[in-house]
């Protein structure tokens, strides 16, 4: 809200054990349909969230341990959703999410690197599932 955000909470509430697939998905998909702008996820490491959160076309999602990743992030990958271990220090989670926030998506080299990682989205996005591979 300091920055200027208007934040949708689409998390869960209370002690039980969730499934943090559906929360990530939830999130892109916020993302994708444009309700928001930029999305962040918070689970045990931050690992499984940025997983599932990237099987949504369009999605980038990366999980950011400090404020230097969540700068790289935006400014060379295009990130549009921010994955955050539940451990990290209440301090550091701030500055990091600010940072994500803040930083604008870099110079245009950057775009057509983030261009070539949509073109394979789109790619196996349409292949058909290989033998072997679990679904």
């Amino acid at each position: 809200r300091d920055l200027g955000h208007l934040p949708i909470d689409l998390g869960c509430h209370g002690d039980s054990a969730v499934d943090y697939p559906d929360f990530a998905e939830a999130v892109a998909d916020a993302v994708r349909s444009d309700r928001c702008s930029l999305g962040v996820c918070i689970d045990g490491a931050g690992i499984g969230s940025t997983m599932a959160a990237n099987k949504v076309p369009g999605i980038r999602a990366a999980n950011c341990y400090d404020v230097a990743s969540a700068q790289n992030a935006r400014e060379h990958n295009y990130a549009n959703v921010l994955s955050l271990g539940a451990k990290l220090e209440r301090v550091r989670v701030f500055e990091i999410v600010r940072t994500f926030l803040t930083t604008p998506e870099g110079a245009a080299r950057h775009g057509r690197r983030v261009d070539k990682i949509t073109a394979i989205e789109r790619r196996y996005s349409a292949a058909p599932r290989s033998p072997g591979v679990r679904a």
